[in-house]
């Protein structure tokens, strides 16, 4: 596995391809599911043959495959048999009806009451919310993948958001590269820890108390083929 480091600690993080494997274990066999740009997009390199997944994008790719190579250019994904490319307006209808069973999303901030902030970017004016209201408002679930600390140290997991929401309450689960948090009634709940980190010390880097999961566990990755 893969590992990066951060200014505010020497201690190995998960790598973001980790993170978004771990999301996508979650996936059920039949789901649509929508990614996010930027890390959220990794969920569709993890392949698991015992489930049917169609893959939605707002821009109209419907039923796409893994993200394609460097060799096969940049950020963008690999066509699969009965791929379908729509409309922009009949990709947002799959949204708005609900169709979606779940949208994968990276943000700045997630509050303990499944509040989340992915639009406005700190110290800057302007910006939009684009497609991400249509997507917490309306999929069935939001997840969400994000680095637990900012460049600065300071946590993305809140009590309260301190920059502008995109949606109130929406967020089921969280990976950061500490580990996988639950947003349940009491707040976050960890239930799986990056190896080699305490609770104690993923605590220390969070603005909100944590629950810790009576089957606590370390994070886990299977290999998928």
């Amino acid at each position: 596995m893969a590992e990066h480091r951060t200014p505010t600690t020497e201690k190995p993080r998960l790598a973001r391809q980790a993170m978004c494997d771990r999301l996508a274990m979650e996936f059920q066999d039949g789901w649509i599911v929508n990614l996010g740009v930027g890390m959220p997009t990794l969920c569709s390199n993890y392949v698991d043959p015992t489930k049917s997944l169609i893959f939605h994008s707002e821009n109209g790719a419907i039923g796409y495959g893994p993200l394609a190579t460097p060799e096969t250019g940049g950020q963008q994904v690999t066509a699969v048999p009965g791929m379908a490319i729509v409309h922009h307006a009949d990709s947002f209808a799959l949204i708005r009806k609900g169709m979606v069973d779940v949208t994968v999303m990276g943000a700045y901030e997630v509050a303990e009451n499944g509040d989340f902030a992915n639009w406005r970017v700190p110290g800057r004016k302007g910006g939009g919310i684009g497609g991400a209201m249509d997507l917490a408002a309306c999929a069935k679930r939001v997840f969400v993948a994000l680095e637990h600390t900012t460049r600065e140290g300071e946590p993305r997991l809140l009590q309260r958001c301190t920059l502008p929401i995109t949606a109130p309450g929406v967020v089921k689960l969280v990976v950061t590269d500490l580990g996988l948090f639950e947003v349940t009634p009491q707040g976050f709940k960890l239930s799986e820890y990056a190896p080699g980190w305490t609770v104690g010390e993923i605590q220390a880097l969070t603005g909100a108390k944590l629950v810790v999961a009576d089957g606590l566990r370390e994070f886990r990755v299977r290999a998928a083929r």
